[in-house]
């Protein structure tokens, strides 16, 4: 395996370290900017400015054309509708304002390529200079849309998967399309070899849970014969009781974070053979609340980090309304453990009514990023016994809406490409 690159900073004469331009350009930083430093066993590591803004999901539309089992749009009370234009021209200015440009990310809580101008849209993000990636379900991804989405050099399409075979994917989309949408990737696959084009590159996300964990490798199998070569795997968020037997992390989201100590001590493993038998122990070493470094690198449990956050994003929703993340724009219910909360929508503003960039830098918001990177808030996830987790409203820390201590993106079981 490749190292990572590396780069060479000095020490100026007052002991200032300086960044090379690219970097400073790459997370848009510059003096004044305030970036975070975590301590290692052997350095420091820089976390991303929460002044940068590097990624752009845009929810063209909440429309979707499958009923997925798995989805909120199964339990919400939301109305439906796609970004029209002068709302689509506002986040093109936006996103114009911003050197570099952040990465466009079309998805959210409906299939993009239901809205009838999406690859007008593409078109004219790219023109920006933008990264663009997309996510779907695959089902509407026909010819003359290949043709056009490697034309305008799409970066990443990711494509959701959820089984490998017509009955195993039925059972999650409610529909016989896994035939179909294998078809299209073969076509995408196919179109791009022949015209000599490396993009868009493919990803497969796929929702895991009891019904359908035994179908992960042979999704992983399907993806990597179709020219995949990410996979983003998440659990689920149970919207219903139902699927809320389906999860696979009950367990799980009653670990805190530990601390090395005579109770939790840190055990470092060498690279060993993944087998059954050993992936049996290495669980039952684990479950003791061990912490567990295998070659070197340890096994993070992901806790209290908004992936988000560090992402440098920000959610555009169809009408316009902006939020730090995806799961806050829209008021949905799921499952944490065994009980019902209720994740109410939250907007710092709307982009019909300012800019991007007046948002991006509100006091107000700013200080949320700010919040999110110290992720002071009560343990929920693994707390879950006061009215207060019931919803993202206040907190018995005291803070108010939005409250992220029950969010299990945070926590590391939910995650979005």
């Amino acid at each position: 395996m490749l190292k990572p690159k590396l780069l060479n900073i000095q020490l100026d004469d007052q002991n200032h370290l300086v960044l090379p331009p690219e970097i400073l350009q790459k997370y848009g930083l510059s003096s004044g900017s305030v970036v975070r430093l975590q301590q290692t066993d052997t350095g420091f590591t820089l976390s991303r400015s929460t002044a940068s803004l590097a990624k752009v999901y845009v929810e063209a539309t909440n429309i979707c054309n499958l009923d997925c089992s798995t989805c909120m749009r199964n339990v919400w009370d939301e109305p439906l509708g796609k970004m029209d234009e002068s709302t689509f021209a506002r986040v093109l200015l936006g996103i114009q304002s911003f050197s570099p440009p952040p990465t466009v990310f079309f998805g959210g809580f409906g299939e993009p390529l239901a809205h009838p101008n999406l690859l007008e849209m593409i078109a004219a993000v790219r023109i920006l200079g933008a990264e663009v990636e997309l996510i779907t379900n695959g089902i509407l991804l026909t010819k003359p849309v290949i043709n056009r989405l490697i034309e305008l050099k799409v970066n990443r399409i990711w494509v959701s998967i959820d089984g490998a075979t017509p009955a195993s994917y039925a059972d999650v989309r409610l529909g016989d399309a896994l035939p179909q949408v294998i078809e299209n990737l073969t076509r995408l696959k196919d179109i791009k070899h022949n015209s000599d084009q490396n993009l868009p590159l493919l990803g497969v996300a796929f929702v895991a849970m009891k019904r359908n964990l035994n179908d992960l490798p042979n999704v992983i199998r399907l993806g990597k014969s179709l020219g995949a070569d990410q996979f983003s795997i998440s659990n689920l968020l149970p919207h219903t009781a139902e699927m809320q037997e389906e999860i696979l992390y009950m367990r799980s989201m009653y670990d805190i974070e530990l601390q090395p100590s005579r109770w939790s001590p840190e055990i470092y493993l060498p690279r060993i053979d993944l087998n059954h038998t050993i992936i049996g122990h290495l669980a039952e070493i684990m479950k003791a609340k061990n912490m567990l470094n295998i070659g070197r690198q340890p096994l993070n449990m992901g806790v209290n980090s908004c992936p988000f956050l560090e992402k440098g994003s920000i959610s555009i929703r169809w009408d316009g309304a902006i939020s730090p993340c995806l799961p806050l724009l829209h008021t949905h219910q799921s499952y944490l453990a065994e009980n019902l909360r209720t994740t109410h929508a939250y907007a710092v503003g709307s982009i019909n009514d300012h800019s991007l960039k007046d948002l991006w830098n509100n006091p107000q918001y700013i200080q949320l990023r700010e919040n999110l990177q110290a992720f002071d808030f009560s343990p929920c996830t693994f707390c879950n016994s006061c009215d207060m987790a019931e919803s993202n409203l206040e907190d018995c820390f005291g803070n108010s809406h939005p409250t992220c201590g029950g969010c299990l993106w945070a926590q590391g079981f939910i995650q979005c490409p």
